[in-house]
Parts: structure tokens; C-alpha cells; sequence
């Protein structure tokens, strides 16, 4: 019996070695590209691709074109997955709700206007175009709410798969990145304010990033209100997930719908706990910065593990409807701009 034991100890142990390297190795590839992206980011242009985008774009330049060893799997995965979430519940610190409120009922008018039009648009666009409903229902919430970040949040959400999710994040970025570089182009020629030029940033583009990046020609004036809008969007993204998860929960059981059995993404209550935290205490700016910069990073590890998992086949393979449904959800929130200007004014 003693002899056994031995035998299963001699056997185990050099497994459990194996697989911890094995995950060792996943996480400091990610690390690695998402140091690498965040060095990238500081180049001029890629300063508005940002270090996410760039992190998911590194990952599937590696992943499609360098060998990925197996058993760094388990800690690509845990990049993906477990980091990506603690990287949104971080990101709360950036939310300050007393400036959100205090900025004027204009602000969450604007936004729920955004994100209601936004959703229903790009789900009734994803019907017509026959397109999978779980990739129609990530494209509607990175396009309408935060980007990168709510499409990981609405994830397991409605259980899409990782393929579907990394084509919903490179379609958003992309998009996000036209966006941003127009709106700087066309900016001399609008006529609107400084500060409406920033409400229509704030309103209308993807990522935080693109948002940072197209205020900038407008001044503190435009950079601020772009800021304000674009992160009482981030705010809404918890009424949403909770409301997509009742109505998908509704969809696909006839079980009992108590709250417990709904598929809530609860890291998402931690992203509104680091809210409050920020809204209510007097935090130094540089803890705020060391908070943010680590939400950065494990961000971008979360990105880079998305990306090593994305083939060029699954965009092959899920075809040119999705980035149509994405292009035209985009085009149409643009046409709404003469309408969120005038709610701007008159609230």
C-alpha cells in the first residue's frame, strides 16, 4: 500500500510541476505582448489604436504566425478570462458618480438615448442580416456601451463563443479607430462648440481610448465633456447586463427566474462597488493611478489572451455580414448626433 502511494506521488508531482510551468508560461505571454502593446501605445498613431486594441491585434498576429506551446492554454485562459474582470472591476476607480451627476441631467439622458437606440438598432440589423444573435448581441453592446469592456461583460451573458467574442472586440476596435482619426479630421469643420464636439465623441465612439484621443483637438473644454459622457455610458453598463441577462434568462429556460439563477456577470457589481469607493472617500490621485494603471495592464493580458485565440479562420468563418451589422450600427448612432446636440442643449 505504502508502495502505491509512492508510486502515485512520484507520478503526480512532476504532472502538477508540468502543468504550473505550463501555466507560468500562458500568463507571461500575455504579459509580455501587453508590455509590449503598452510600448506601441506611446508611438504617434498608435496612441489612438491604444494598449487593448493593440494587445488583441499582437495576440492574433502571434497566435496565427508563431507556435503557441499547449500547455500555456490554462494561462492564456486565465489572462482571458479571470484577469479581463478583474481588470473592469479596477476600471470603477475612474468613475467619480457625484462629477457624472453633477455635470447635468443632459449627460444620462444622452446616453440612455445612445444605448437604447444603439441596442435595438444593431439586434434588428442582426436579424435582417441572419447573423449569429450572440455575436448581433456583443456588437450592440460594444457599440452602444464601452467597447472592449462591455463585450466581455455581456459575454457570458448570453454564453457566446471565445471566437465570437474576440471577432466582436477586433470588429469594435477597428471601427472605434476609424472613428476616432474622422472625428479629428473633421473636427476645424463642424459648426458646433468645443464642448459639443466633445458631447458628440463622448456619445458616439467605442472605446475610452478613442474617446481620449478625438477630444484632444477641442481642447480641456471638449476632452472633458467627451470624458463625462463616454464614462456615464461605462455607468450604464450595469443596468444593461443586468436587464440583457433577465430577458435572456426569460429566453432560454423555463426554470425559475429568481435573481440567484440569473446569468449575471457579477464581477460587474465589483466594478460598481470601486465606483462608489471613488465617489465616496477622498482617495490620493496616486493610489487612483496605481489602480488604474494595473486595470491597464490586466486589461490588456486579458486582450492578448482573446487574441492568441483568435484564427484567421473564425473571421473566414462568421463572414462580412457581422462587420456590415457593426459598420451600419456605427453609421446609424452617427445619424442620431443632430438629435443628442439638441438634447444637450435643452437640458
Amino acid at each position: 500500500m505504502e508502495a502505491q502511494k509512492i508510486q502515485e506521488y512520484v507520478i503526480e508531482e512532476p504532472k502538477k510541476k508540468q502543468k504550473a510551468i505550463g501555466f507560468a508560461k500562458g500568463l507571461l505571454l500575455t504579459l509580455l505582448l501587453a508590455v509590449l502593446a503598452g510600448q506601441i501605445a506611446n508611438l504617434p498613431f498608435f496612441s489612438i489604436l491604444g494598449i487593448m486594441i493593440l494587445s488583441i491585434l499582437m495576440g492574433g498576429i502571434w497566435g496565427n504566425t508563431l507556435s503557441v506551446p499547449a500547455d500555456a492554454h490554462s494561462g492564456i485562459q486565465f489572462s482571458s478570462k479571470v484577469l479581463l474582470r478583474a481588470g473592469i472591476i479596477l476600471l470603477g476607480f475612474r468613475l467619480n458618480l457625484q462629477e457624472i451627476i453633477s455635470a447635468g441631467f443632459s449627460i444620462i439622458i444622452i446616453d440612455v438615448v445612445v444605448i437604447v437606440f444603439t441596442m435595438s438598432f444593431i439586434l434588428l440589423l442582426g436579424k435582417a442580416f441572419r447573423i449569429n444573435k450572440k455575436l448581433s448581441a456583443l456588437l450592440a453592446a460594444g457599440t452602444a456601451i464601452c467597447g472592449a469592456a462591455a463585450i466581455i461583460a455581456i459575454s457570458p451573458i448570453v454564453k457566446s463563443k471565445e471566437e465570437q467574442t474576440a471577432v466582436a472586440v477586433s470588429c469594435i476596435a477597428v471601427l472605434g479607430t476609424i472613428g476616432a482619426i474622422l472625428y479629428i479630421v473633421l473636427f476645424p469643420l463642424l459648426p458646433i462648440s468645443d464642448q459639443e464636439y466633445g458631447v458628440l465623441a463622448g456619445a458616439t465612439l467605442h472605446e475610452l481610448a478613442h474617446v481620449v484621443a478625438a477630444g484632444v483637438p477641442g481642447g480641456d473644454a471638449s476632452s472633458d465633456s467627451a470624458i463625462l459622457v463616454k464614462l456615464g455610458r461605462v455607468l450604464l453598463l450595469i443596468p444593461v447586463a443586468l436587464i440583457i441577462s433577465f430577458v435572456y434568462s426569460r429566453k432560454n429556460s423555463s426554470k425559475s427566474r429568481n435573481i440567484g439563477k440569473l446569468p449575471i456577470p457579477w464581477f460587474i457589481f465589483g466594478f460598481l462597488l470601486t465606483s462608489l469607493i471613488n465617489t465616496l472617500f477622498s482617495i490620493p490621485g496616486s493610489i487612483i493611478s496605481i489602480f488604474l494603471l494595473l486595470s491597464t495592464y490586466l486589461l490588456a493580458m486579458g486582450m492578448a489572451g482573446l487574441g492568441l485565440n483568435i484564427k484567421w479562420k473564425d473571421f473566414v468563418k462568421v463572414g462580412f455580414k457581422p462587420v456590415a451589422v457593426a459598420i451600419a450600427g456605427f453609421l446609424g448612432l452617427l445619424a442620431i448626433t443632430p438629435l443628442l446636440l439638441l438634447l444637450y442643449k435643452i437640458f
